[in-house]
């Protein structure tokens, strides 16, 4: 009996499931509607479409009754208690972020080991004692209340910082007197998608936010119109200057910047998640107009620093792989734009401006290398690197004479280093003591070939010592989309995973930006089947190079990768003995529907076009599952307060999963509650999820970890 309900035949307690005798599962009944739309002609069932009210009671009930089932079949495993325990032992050690100055004084995040949120403090100086400023473990008792962003004003007086509550992308906006630890009553709500810049006065900070969503709908009314607001220390919200909109353009969106010479706001215009931006400024020494410079949306604009009215500016176009610009405002005519980095077979991730040098952080291959350029952009050197692996950070003042990077790779935790600049030398800050031995582990770079003949890189670690005889348990993870790149970088989780035998596979598939924009687009719209495929050769080499067995491979990835597993778990359900879709976007019909969903439609299209709506619903996880297929083991994994990517995809997707799937794996959802798309989630929170899907692995890949 499950949830009260007795079905039908003689069941078998198994794991804390429910199995019928014939080997097969039996799942709690899910109620179908039935509700159908019109897609150009094609009339397409949605039977779940009620799952979509997350608020609904009978929603609410169908929630705990498959968690119910689901955390009692993982409870059940016996190697989880094992693996939770590891995972925390090793979490437990201090993590730094990097150090940050502002004024006098210095900034940096530090957490403990185990705390469910990182911890704001300042120094007086690098090496000087901590104090601490903000602490978001003090704001809630379960820790899901978690700084999202915050600024120090110029004179290092001032604290705006924005708390996110269970998950949410919804963010209210604080200030703290960084003296005396007190807040002040500024009170800032219905912040989305911004970050603060202080007025070079420290008199308030730029910001944007949304207008307020009707009751009851915050975690799924489409959010639009954002607009730039100035708030001045002291003034209610509703008094705060506004300083753009565009009530002809509902779906842009606004980053305010100020400049480091205090003056200039530079606007950075977004349109969703297409990478081609426009790029608007304001002198605030005259108190100027917005001056639309670049409008046309042709392609990425980043706005690096400025030298008087000349702006720098990092761009693709005419450059898929990324240049260094210099528009001088005063004749912005593109005639009159001069290149000071040209592009270079090196991808270019990010550009800073520190001791008057550009800092070009590239991607080789998908790991970093940094290149130090004078300000006429002559290259002086390649910036030495501990070894192949990801870089970020060189941030900084114009004059300042050091900065500060993080490096991280598969088996090398994340470290901070100093760099002297004049010198041109790295030295450890903040070195992690884990307690693992990077040696007995190793990474590779391999290159396989997609289904159109593409090259793709993947990485692969794994202990050493490592047979090719097709028994290793693997894990390929992906993503595959929005420009996002997938570079080397050290994970507890991974490495659990690892000592409990496995490989970690991870490829770099196209619709990310490993190797620029043609890479990004050779995987969005209508070729993001290109990614797909690029997923299933990957699988494919590894059984083929003897790596691993299609009884012996999971495949994972979250929000967009939770799509790429849905759809290829969907495409080969042979190919694979488990998946893990986190997070996912599995209806490719109704997305664009929900909060910022309406934002992806750059990258996947939308079935409201009569052109695009094939092509989403050829490849749509909820709309190809197949009655009567055996699909692979399936753990499905969502927030209920995921309000980026809201769970009704999870849901709707697990019902359509269960009432299709006819062969003896389980295929099951685990709901996290208080949780959301994932920034923010509590380190207890994570630890049990990760254990979670581990044992999930372990049992469905049958595993017998020392």
């Amino acid at each position: 009996m499950v949830d009260g309900r007795w079905f039908w035949g003689v069941v078998l307690v198994c794991g804390g499931g429910v199995m019928a005798e014939d080997g097969k599962w039996v799942y709690p009944e899910t109620k179908r509607g039935e509700q159908k739309d019109d897609y150009h002609g094609v009339m397409v069932a949605d039977p779940y479409r009620w799952l979509e009210d997350d608020n609904a009671e009978e929603t609410k009930a169908w929630v705990e009754t498959q968690n119910r089932l689901t955390f009692a079949y993982l409870q059940g495993i016996p190697q989880r208690a094992a693996i939770r325990q590891r995972l925390e032992k090793l979490w437990d050690y201090e993590k730094y972020g990097l150090p940050y100055r502002e004024g006098s004084r210095y900034f940096i995040s530090k957490n403990d080991g185990l705390q469910n949120q990182s911890v704001l403090y300042t120094m007086d100086a690098i090496g000087q004692p901590l104090r601490e400023l903000l602490d978001p473990n003090r704001l809630s008792a379960d820790g899901t209340v978690a700084v999202s962003t915050y600024a120090v004003s110029r004179d290092a007086r001032w604290l705006a910082y924005g708390l996110s509550s269970a998950g949410s992308d919804w963010t209210e906006f604080k200030v703290r007197d960084i003296a005396t630890g007190e807040d002040r009553t500024d009170h800032l709500r219905w912040v989305k998608f911004s970050g603060a810049s202080w007025a070079a006065d420290h008199s308030g900070f730029y910001y944007s936010r949304y207008a307020a969503p009707a009751a009851g709908e915050e975690f799924q009314q489409a959010n639009y119109f954002q607009k730039l607001y100035f708030h001045r220390l002291g003034d209610a919200q509703d008094q705060d200057q506004l300083i753009y909109e565009r009530p002809d353009q509902k779906e842009w969106g606004f980053g305010g910047q100020v400049t480091e010479d205090g003056r200039y706001l530079i606007i950075q215009v977004w349109r969703g998640t297409d990478p081609k931006n426009a790029l608007f400024y304001k002198d605030l020494q005259q108190d100027g107009p917005v001056v639309e410079l670049l409008k046309d949306f042709d392609a990425e604009y980043d706005f690096i620093d400025n030298d008087g009215p000349v702006f720098w500016i990092r761009t693709d176009l005419s450059a898929p792989r990324g240049r260094l610009l210099s528009i001088d405002t005063r004749q912005p005519a593109r005639d009159q734009w001069q290149e000071l980095i040209p592009q270079t077979e090196d991808t270019l991730a990010g550009v800073s401006v520190v001791g008057d040098r550009f800092f070009a952080n590239y991607m080789r291959h998908a790991h970093s290398v940094v290149k130090r350029h004078r300000l006429d952009g002559t290259l002086e050197s390649e910036v030495k690197l501990p070894g192949l692996g990801s870089v970020g950070g060189f941030g900084g003042k114009r004059k300042d004479g050091e900065t500060y990077y993080a490096y991280s790779s598969f088996t090398f935790p994340t470290t901070i280093y100093r760099y002297d600049i004049e010198k041109d030398q790295s030295s450890v800050l903040y070195s992690p003591q884990v307690d693992f031995k990077p040696d007995d582990f190793e990474t590779t770079q391999v290159f396989y070939t997609s289904r159109d003949g593409t090259r793709v890189p993947m990485f692969l670690t794994y202990k050493k010592g490592l047979q090719l005889n097709g028994q290793n348990p693997t894990y390929l993870y992906g993503y595959g989309g929005f420009n996002i790149s997938l570079r080397p970088a050290f994970s507890v989780s991974n490495l659990v995973w690892m000592e409990l035998g496995g490989v970690f596979a991870q490829p770099n598939l196209r619709g990310g930006g490993e190797y620029g924009e043609d890479w990004h687009k050779a995987g969005n719209l209508a070729n993001k089947q290109n990614v797909f495929d690029d997923f299933l050769a990957a699988a494919q080499w590894l059984i083929d190079q003897k790596y691993t067995s299609t009884p012996k491979l999971a495949i994972g990835g979250g929000s967009n990768g939770g799509l790429l597993v849905g759809a290829c778990m969907t495409q080969r359900p042979d190919l694979f003995a488990a998946a893990l879709p986190a997070v996912g976007v599995m209806d490719m019909l109704r997305f664009h529907k929900f909060t910022i969903g309406w934002a992806w439609v750059p990258e996947y299209g939308s079935a409201d076009d009569a052109t695009q709506f094939p092509i989403l619903h050829r490849y749509s996880p909820l709309h190809n599952l197949k009655p009567g297929t055996s699909y692979p083991a399936t753990l499905v994994t969502t927030g209920d307060h995921d309000d980026r990517v809201v769970p009704a995809h999870s849901f709707k997707f697990a019902a359509a999963l269960q009432s299709s799937h006819s062969g003896p794996s389980p295929v099951l959802i685990r709901i996290e509650t208080r949780a959301g798309h994932g920034a923010g989630k509590p380190t207890s929170k994570v630890l049990d999820e990760l254990a979670d899907k581990w044992s999930f692995l372990v049992k469905n890949l049958h595993m017998s970890p020392p």
